[in-house]
């Protein structure tokens, strides 16, 4: 346990900054594939052919092509596209983005496409009927949505929404090529320095399955409180 020891003397102390940065990503990440969901869900709803073949679009390409190459296609492809944009004002240093920033937004978008289709199919569950008797009482579509479909969606997808949390969840080791020191980087210098990958990786592992844990503590009370009633 020497190893884990907070100090100069073990890595507790930069094992316990790199969860704390995985948690960051993971939150930053989730939040972000939301803000993509709630663009891009009425977008494959809508009977609109353009919009709707934007929305497929977006959920085919993304889940198609692995994480790690989108990953790759915004740090390295991102920076290239910026320093493009800036040499056409005259400005031609070299220009690279924020490992954080890129790394929450590349798997904000993987997190987005899962997102957008757990929130179609919820959407979609709902009885259309429902909707219908809402008219008929008059209810603003604002009313509609708030006070009866939101709720409803909540209650459907947060189930799926848990597995879109772990994945992204573990989507986190992988922006470790970026240089972010996370759960993964760290392990893996751990590991070179001390040259024992068992113990640091094994520890990385329970490091995983811990926020797992108590992510899934928090997601079933959630569940159960938009459950109340069914």
């Amino acid at each position: 346990m020497e190893l884990l020891a907070f100090g100069d003397t073990g890595w507790g102390d930069e094992l316990f900054i790199a969860t704390l940065m995985t948690v960051a990503v993971s939150i930053t990440a989730i939040i972000i594939g939301f803000l993509f969901a709630i663009v891009f869900t009425p977008l494959k709803l809508s009977k609109n052919k353009f919009f709707n073949f934007i929305g497929n679009s977006y959920t085919t390409v993304i889940r198609g092509v692995p994480e790690l190459l989108v990953i790759y296609l915004f740090f390295f492809g991102g920076s290239g596209a910026i320093m493009y944009v800036a040499s056409i004002f005259g400005y031609n240093d070299y220009i690279e983005i924020n490992a954080f920033v890129t790394g929450s937004f590349a798997i904000g978008i993987i997190s987005g496409a899962y997102s957008t289709e757990v929130f179609r199919g919820a959407v979609q569950s709902i009885d259309i009927g429902q909707s219908e008797a809402a008219k008929v009482l008059g209810l603003s579509k604002f009313t509609q949505f708030y006070k009866i479909i939101f709720p409803q969606v909540l209650r459907l997808a947060i189930p799926n929404l848990s597995n879109v949390w772990q994945i992204t969840l573990k989507d986190t080791s992988l922006i470790s090529v970026t240089g972010l020191v996370e759960i993964m980087r760290q392990s893996y210098v751990a590991a070179g320095s001390t040259r024992d990958p068992l113990f640091f990786y094994s520890f990385a592992a329970i490091l995983y399955l811990i926020l797992t844990f108590l992510s899934m503590k928090l997601i079933n009370k959630l569940e159960i409180k938009f459950s109340r009633g069914y």
